[in-house]
């Protein structure tokens, strides 16, 4: 089974442009609107088992391949 990190770069890979880093900031670049945000959430509770609730929905959480994998590990245990 695929790691986080690899599984959200896999998903972040098909729908931005270019290759991110693991850190770099994909709302800071211009790389994501209302739509594409949705999206992301909805990847990361299907993909992921998980339920990303109210206090989850923040900027910070979805930043990069880091900060999505760091909301996804606190939420598997």
């Amino acid at each position: 089974m695929l790691d986080t990190k690899t599984r959200i770069r896999s998903f972040l890979g098909t729908r931005l442009p270019g290759d991110l880093t693991d850190d770099e900031d994909i709302f800071e670049a211009g790389l994501v609107n209302s739509l594409f945000a949705m999206q992301l959430v909805l990847f990361v509770e299907q993909e992921f088992a998980i339920q990303v609730g109210n206090d989850d929905l923040e900027r910070d959480n979805f930043r990069s391949v880091n900060s999505i994998a760091g909301l996804v590990e606190r939420h598997v245990g």
